[in-house]
């Protein structure tokens, strides 16, 4: 029996490469929704399925998404579509809390037509200046103050209310830094190895000793779809990510050396707001699903390079 599954924001990063390897498998049927504001279509997948159908539309907008519920009745949604990128949802307060509007649209729908779960990329921005390492899913607090954390902070609230009130599962993943070939060019590990592979500078904000982890895509993949094939973290929340920590500096310095790069690294002023000082999750669950080692940091940034999906810009 085919399942029927809705990934919206689809033709971005995470979710065209989530359509790529749900799409894999012939029993689904994938349909992808998107605005293309910060995304592109030449990331959607090609199935040899014949099993993803791309759909331009905007979540935030009920008449141009209902018509595609109604038209499909899925089985499940990945709820992935929103403004990303620190720059762009500082630079955009209003246009990010419209989100808002889309995760109400996403979860109404839902519920009227039978969808039986509701995947949501919530963010480790929840956890504002975290007070506690690692961060852990139910103990630490959320603090979060930028609109961008604050609508995924919403978006987590609609969803234990929707499954309080009319018992629509939800599974909430808490994403930490996911990279892979077909990131987007202002991301930072992209935006580095671009600089890196043409030998020019690398530019850090502040002094470089805010610590990131960063999780490549296929573990990323692995630990979502295990969840979604095994009915795991169900009505729950799981940190996506690694438990390596480095500095930006350092980062910085990893990629010069993997790349053989002539680049320098120039520090300019740090951001206002919006650039936390540490990220590391508690990644007791993500280990769990992952069910594996962690693809190590040198190794993801190799297999980006080589990649044919990588182009430098």
């Amino acid at each position: 029996m085919t399942r029927k599954i809705l990934i919206t924001g689809g033709a971005g990063f995470i979710g065209s490469s989530l359509a790529e390897r749900l799409s894999s498998n012939p029993e689904n049927y994938v349909v992808i929704v998107d605005n293309l504001l910060t995304s592109n279509q030449s990331k959607i997948p090609r199935s040899v399925h014949q099993n993803v159908k791309f759909i331009k539309a905007d979540v935030n907008d009920l008449n141009d998404i209902s018509s595609i519920f109604l038209a499909y009745r899925f089985d499940y949604v990945f709820h992935y579509a929103a403004v990303v990128g620190v720059k762009r949802t500082l630079a955009n307060p209003v246009m990010v809390l419209t989100d808002i509007q889309g995760i109400n649209n996403i979860l109404s729908l839902s519920k009227n037509t039978g969808v039986k779960r509701v995947f949501y990329t919530s963010s480790s921005e929840v956890y504002g200046e975290p007070v506690e390492y690692p961060q852990n899913e139910h103990t630490t607090p959320l603090n979060s103050r930028l609109p961008y954390a604050i609508v995924k902070n919403v978006g987590e609230a609609y969803l234990r209310s929707f499954k309080r009130e009319f018992d629509l599962d939800f599974t909430i993943f808490r994403l930490f830094n996911t990279y892979g070939p077909k990131q987007s060019a202002d991301f930072v590990i992209t935006k580095f190895l671009t600089a890196a592979l043409k030998d020019k500078d690398i530019t850090i904000y502040g002094d470089g000793s805010q610590t990131r982890t960063f999780c490549y895509i296929e573990d990323h993949l692995d630990a979502t779809c295990r969840a979604f094939y095994e009915n795991l973290v169900l009505n729950d929340v799981a940190n996506i990510g690694t438990d390596q920590e480095i500095t930006i500096l350092d980062l910085a310095r990893v990629i010069i050396d993997v790349t053989q790069s002539k680049s320098k690294i120039v520090h300019l002023p740090s951001l206002k707001e919006g650039d936390m000082t540490r990220r590391k999750p508690d990644v007791t669950k993500m280990k769990e699903l992952l069910n594996r080692d962690f693809t190590d940091l040198e190794s993801g940034l190799l297999k980006i390079i080589k990649s044919n999906q990588f182009v430098i810009s």
